[in-house]
């Protein structure tokens, strides 16, 4: 199942056996924008995160449910991730990763 060395793309954080980010974007509809991009990147690896949305704050959760924990598929969906959604910089607030995507997402909380 899980390879225990491997360390989270930056903006992930590893809980259990999850990876889990959260982005903060501008408005809600940001925030659908930068969902339907998750879901094209899902669909081209056929590999599907749960999604969480509240109003302008998405959650992504990795996980493969049929091997009952994370997976090179997981891991590699959020390398993945990185690159073609162009995750840039992250911020700790309130102990929780907020991802700021320069270009074309999410901001960061003021």
């Amino acid at each position: 199942m899980e390879n225990t060395t491997r360390k989270p793309q930056a903006g992930w954080i590893k809980e259990g056996q999850s990876l889990i980010r959260t982005d903060v974007f501008e408005d809600f509809a940001s925030a659908m924008q930068w969902v339907n991009q998750v879901a094209a990147l899902s669909e081209r690896r056929n590999h599907h995160p749960d999604i969480d949305i509240r109003w302008n704050r998405v959650t992504l959760k990795l996980t493969t449910h049929d091997a009952g924990g994370l997976t090179d598929r997981d891991w590699e969906w959020a390398e993945a991730a990185v690159v073609d959604l162009g995750f840039e910089r992250v911020d700790v607030i309130s102990g929780r990763h907020e991802v700021e995507k320069v270009a074309e997402g999410p901001i960061s909380p003021s």
